[in-house]
């Protein structure tokens, strides 16, 4: 990034017109020709930046009251929530999770969005609930049904993904309900497990030697 905004402006004024993202391609393309030393100054910046911005932070914090603290550690707590459950979602949608089942309004709202009334995002789904509510039970019935369905999709393909997922060793993407049922079976089958080797035991019973005994003419009998 150190390379980046040293080179933005030239890079810009070079190629005039170009969108933002091509820029930066350029530039990339730019720092993976560099070598090893060429990159030293560019990478000894950074790390200057980096103390620099440290000692900055804590002093900053330093000034703060306990309430700006505690308020700075909130903000930066969800900061970091909000980051993770960004990656998270991206790293579903790469794996091909299911798009979760729709609602009835949903339904009724992606089907008439663009003929709603209203200027704003927000205009328009004030008028589309409008709508819906005063829809009869009848003409609700077909966006019921559709939802039911959507249901149904969705049970089968996150059961095909969830397979798939476990294929894979990745048990941590499986929902909670999931887990649990995986670990009330596991738990079911160990105890089955253990039942059926305590009933094939079987109990051996060591065979007595035969006693001896002299008959009337002085013979050895075995009995």
């Amino acid at each position: 990034m150190t390379f980046v905004k040293d080179m933005q402006p030239t890079v810009s004024k070079q190629n005039p017109g170009i969108k933002s993202v091509d820029v930066m391609r350029k530039i990339a393309q730019q720092w993976k020709m560099l070598t090893t030393e060429q990159k030293q100054p560019f990478q000894v910046a950074s790390l200057e930046a980096k103390e620099q911005y440290k000692l900055a932070l804590e002093k900053f914090k330093a000034q703060l009251t306990p309430a700006e603290s505690a308020a700075f550690a909130e903000e930066k707590r969800q900061r970091v929530a909000k980051r993770k459950a960004i990656r998270k979602k991206k790293e579903l949608n790469n794996l091909g999770k299911p798009k979760r089942p729709r609602s009835t309004f949903n339904i009724f709202m992606a089907e008439h969005f663009v003929e709603a009334k209203g200027t704003t995002t927000q205009a328009k789904l004030k008028s589309l609930r409008d709508d819906w509510n005063r829809l009869s039970d009848t003409q609700k019935q077909m966006y019921i049904q559709l939802a039911e369905d959507d249901k149904v999709r969705y049970k089968n393909e996150i059961k095909s993904w969830e397979e798939h997922m476990m294929e894979i060793g990745r048990e941590d993407l499986l929902r909670r309900k999931t887990k649990s049922a995986l670990k009330a079976k596991a738990k079911t089958k160990t105890i089955a497990t253990k039942n059926r080797k305590k009933t094939s035991k079987v109990t051996v019973i060591k065979a007595k030697a035969p006693k001896k005994k002299k008959d009337a003419s002085g013979k050895a009998v075995y009995f």
